[in-house]
């Protein structure tokens, strides 16, 4: 390699470390804040790293404030989008990419087409399906008389069930892969769950995790639909959590950067746990947005 070329190299590196670290100086930041007492966090001149090191942060926002309850509403609605996306959303996917139906391609044009809307316009007629919901929260049969799912966590988790957007990543994954699997196991007396089941989704990992990574950021980080659906604090996700920080004219920084960090783990360790995959399925061209 030419010296010229070590230089241009060498220089793209350079100007790739310094974005690198203008990006993710909000998140050291915010770990700095986390870990420094009140005195410390408004000292001036500032300091990147806390001199004093202190959990009290963290010890307190867990004991004194509403953050675990509503982390673990938030791992709930989490955790069962997922699973109801991997279901449903494969499932579909494999009816639209291998099986022939009427109306196929128009349901499936008209499901993409969903994705088109905007959420705020979508935000009412979802309130009222979940507030006229039958026979929930004192509704009758005609969805009257009650609240139906609002202010509950299956109310929270009904607008994640599944997504457009992944059963589109299905049908798109299971395109790609080659009809002679199917046949031989149809040979072999295989139905088309079994097919299903047994010869794609063992070879849908890529797409496993892309789907579960979505869905799981996805309803995390929501904070419109709980913000519009809650009333009482003890259904509040992480995101309603954080918020109530910033109400009235006390900002706690240090619990609020505490509550942050505490609220950006789960994401980090699901995109850590499925990274391979994800990262495999985009290398191969075999997940396709």
């Amino acid at each position: 390699m030419s010296s010229r070329k070590i230089w241009q190299a060498s220089f793209r590196y350079v100007i790739l470390v310094i974005i690198g670290l203008i990006v993710s100086m909000p998140f050291i930041w915010m770990v700095s804040l986390a870990f420094k007492d009140p005195t410390e966090a408004f000292a001036w001149p500032p300091t990147l790293f806390p001199q004093n090191p202190t959990l009290d942060n963290f010890t307190n926002v867990l004991s004194q404030t509403i953050l675990p309850t509503a982390f673990l509403n938030s791992t709930i609605v989490s955790l069962v989008s997922v699973v109801t996306n991997l279901g449903l959303a494969t499932l579909a996917g494999y009816a639209f990419a291998r099986l022939r139906f009427p109306f196929r391609d128009v349901l499936f044009f008209v499901l993409i087409s969903t994705t088109m809307i905007p959420a705020a316009v979508s935000l009412i007629p979802l309130f009222l399906m979940t507030k006229g919901f039958p026979l929930a929260g004192g509704n009758d049969l005609f969805g009257h008389g009650g609240i139906g799912l609002l202010d509950s966590l299956p109310g929270l988790i009904l607008p994640h069930v599944v997504g457009a957007l992944n059963i589109f990543l299905s049908r798109q994954f299971f395109l790609e892969l080659p009809d002679e699997l199917a046949e031989a196991a149809r040979i072999d007396g295989a139905r088309e769950f079994s097919i299903f089941w047994r010869v794609y989704l063992p070879l849908a990992q890529p797409l496993i995790a892309t789907i579960a990574i979505f869905s799981f950021t996805g309803a995390w980080e929501d904070f419109l639909w709980p913000l519009v659906v809650t009333s009482s604090t003890d259904k509040y996700t992480i995101q309603l959590a954080l918020n109530s920080f910033q109400s009235g004219g006390n900002i706690q920084w240090g619990y609020m950067m505490a509550a942050a960090v505490l609220a950006t783990l789960p994401l980090f360790l699901v995109f850590l746990f499925f990274q391979k995959y994800f990262v495999a399925g985009l290398a191969s061209g075999s997940v396709k947005g």
